[in-house]
């Protein structure tokens, strides 16, 4: 069977539905899959470019229903258009983000946020906390669920041993505990836990220092990057690989992905919006859905 893909316009106010639109008259997405355009109905009376509550509750709407679709079994993955946080949360959408949301929907706590494009592909260990955050939530425990959710992904995408480096907290990864003890104490007892668990089925290192191993990545010696928080994954993805990053939520029952920008009010409406993001993230919802019967788990 054709897998069965739905997309959410986000708030119709953003770039949300140009990209959407655009990615599903592309020559470049699969044929192979159907597709649903959820929260189109209405969409076109608000004004691009200018957010506001009916708005939000408009994207709130489209996310709900394809949260059921998926849940119920109808979908086997949605793409997700952007939302606004802000105007989410003024209406009272009480996560974070999508991620959150569809793993709240689904009934999910063992989840994480990843992103991939061009060369390289991150999974974070903490998203959408404040920096001052991120210290008290690293564990060994936490990285290695991660890690493991990570591996899966690559799996899931046809890697048979992929290749994980561990990205060091501190800056060049503690300097043997000189600049921070995290790397002794909690992720390098991390990477054995790892390494023990898939034996020869994946290769991890690390921790490296993050200052190079993104750069490592891009000439081909990794697979996928473990980064402790948001900024250290997304600022080096983002440089690599701005109008090909997919957002991805790792651990649902289905698959969600999304393009990896926001929804650009002030240049919505314009024409100027580029959906390469968009038509990413509809081939890799098809692949993974597609390829969804093929992955060995492992506990």
């Amino acid at each position: 069977m054709k897998p069965r893909i739905g997309l959410t316009l986000g708030d119709p106010a953003g770039i949300g539905p140009e990209v959407i639109r655009a990615a599903l008259l592309s020559p470049d997405i699969p044929r192979d899959a159907e597709y649903f355009l959820i929260g189109e109905e209405g969409a076109d009376r608000f004004t691009p470019g200018v957010p506001t509550r009916e708005s939000a509750l408009h994207a709130l709407a489209a996310l709900e229903e394809a949260a059921e679709r998926c849940r119920s079994g109808d979908l086997q993955g949605v793409v997700t258009g952007p939302i606004s946080k802000k105007s989410m949360h003024e209406i009272g959408f009480d996560f974070p983000g999508q991620t959150e949301f569809f793993a709240s929907w689904a009934g999910v706590e063992n989840f994480a946020m990843c992103l991939t494009g061009g060369k390289i592909t991150v999974a974070l260990v903490t998203a959408h906390v404040p920096l001052r955050e991120v210290r008290s939530l690293l564990s060994k425990e936490e990285i290695e669920r991660v890690g493991v959710l990570l591996t899966h992904f690559l799996r899931l995408r046809g890697l048979k041993c992929p290749r994980v480096a561990v990205a060091g907290y501190n800056p060049h990864a503690g300097e043997g505990g000189d600049l921070g003890r995290e790397e002794i104490e909690i992720i390098t007892p991390a990477v054995e836990m790892l390494k023990a668990r898939f034996g020869a089925l994946a290769e991890f290192s690390g921790p490296h220092s993050p200052d190079t191993v993104f750069c490592r990545s891009v000439a081909g010696e990794f697979d996928g990057i473990l980064c402790m928080y948001h900024d250290q994954g997304l600022i080096p993805l983002k440089l690599h690989a701005f109008d090909q990053g997919v957002n991805v939520t790792l651990g649902l029952p289905f698959f969600r992905t999304s393009p990896d920008h926001g929804t650009a009010f002030e240049i919505a409406g314009k024409g100027v919006a580029r959906p390469d993001s968009t038509i990413q993230a509809v081939k890799l919802a098809v692949e993974l859905a597609a390829n969804s019967s093929r992955l060995t788990t492992i506990a």
